[in-house]
């Protein structure tokens, strides 16, 4: 089975993660459970910073991913 990924766009370039979906979500799944997972860390979390929210998600099987940004596509 292929690997699902999910990008959390950010207007800031080094904001930008990459998580690998847990296996047993689908796609619409994976989007709610991240949402709801962001949003949670946010709010118990004054001063949430991404690896407040980071450890969140990989408690329920997503997998931060290391990425480097390249060069914009026209």
């Amino acid at each position: 089975m292929k690997d699902q990924l999910m990008v959390l766009p950010s207007a800031k370039f080094d904001q930008i993660r990459l998580l690998k979906i847990p296996y047993d979500l689908d796609r619409n799944e994976a989007y709610r459970f991240a949402t709801g997972i962001i949003a949670q860390a946010e709010e118990c979390h004054e001063n949430c910073r991404w690896e407040d929210i980071a450890e969140a998600l990989e408690a329920r099987g997503f997998e931060p991913l290391d990425v480097l940004i390249g060069p914009a596509l026209d």
